[in-house]
């Protein structure tokens, strides 16, 4: 049932057809917020905006491939057009083919930039200047434990994170306060991450260093507590991770 709230806001969540990204759509809207799913699997994206609204809720999609910075743009633009503003942007989409160097993936390495970095600078891109015309907004990036420590099999997608971080640190800092911006810095979640894997070594080894999982609704409890501060409190960052996790 969603909760009527006098500051609902407009959040566009992407990759939301599944893991993190799905449960913050679900979450946010069951709280009152104006919510828009990005991510390229239409079916899967109309399945959770199905519920979204069954539940009560306010729910739209749009089939976004975030490695096009123009699609990112018309994206945005068009949820600005439609709605007359955008408050939120939770940048989530990601992917995790991990591998060891020697194993030379180079397309695999390549993908990751792109989607992790780039998908996330086009983000930004796209909603900078609607923030500096509303006069505010709010930026979250969901980026890894593997942004502060690096696992074998994990350099290329620690960069990535570690990348996003560290671009979210600085568009906070470049910012007017009336932008505020959030890392939220998993570890290891329910999600179909893993499942991008083809190296069998980092196969193996992740079957071990996940057997501790929290739903993916213990990350979007996190985002939700980070939009609900007031306009002169800005959360940087959160790591959530299981307690077993170590």
């Amino acid at each position: 049932m969603t909760t009527s709230t006098s500051t609902t806001k407009v959040v566009l969540v992407t990759g939301a057809s599944s893991g993190i990204g799905e449960a913050t759509a679900v979450r946010l809207a069951a709280e009152g917020h104006d919510v828009v799913l990005a991510a390229r699997r239409t079916d899967r994206l109309d399945a959770v905006a199905e519920k979204i609204r069954s539940d009560g809720g306010r729910a739209a999609t749009v089939r976004l491939d975030v490695t096009d910075a123009d699609a990112v743009r018309a994206a945005v633009d068009s949820v600005v057009q439609e709605r007359g503003r955008i408050d939120v942007i939770v940048n989530n989409a990601g992917v995790m083919p991990l591998s060891r160097l020697d194993a030379l993936l180079v397309h695999e390495w390549d993908r990751m930039i792109d989607v992790n970095v780039r998908g996330l600078l086009y983000g930004i891109a796209a909603v900078l200047p609607h923030f500096r015309r509303q006069g505010g907004g709010h930026v979250v990036t969901v980026a890894s434990v593997g942004a502060h420590e690096v696992y074998p099999t994990s350099a290329v997608y620690s960069a990535t994170k570690f990348a996003a971080w560290a671009i979210t640190e600085g568009l906070r800092l470049e910012s007017d306060p009336s932008i505020r911006t959030t890392t939220i810095t998993p570890g290891t979640v329910e999600s179909e991450l893993a499942d991008h894997i083809t190296d069998p070594g980092a196969t193996d080894y992740m079957k071990a260093f996940r057997r501790n999982l929290i739903p993916a609704d213990a990350i979007a409890r996190a985002i939700s507590f980070a939009l609900a501060q007031p306009a002169d409190v800005d959360v940087n960052e959160i790591i959530v991770r299981p307690a077993a996790q170590r």
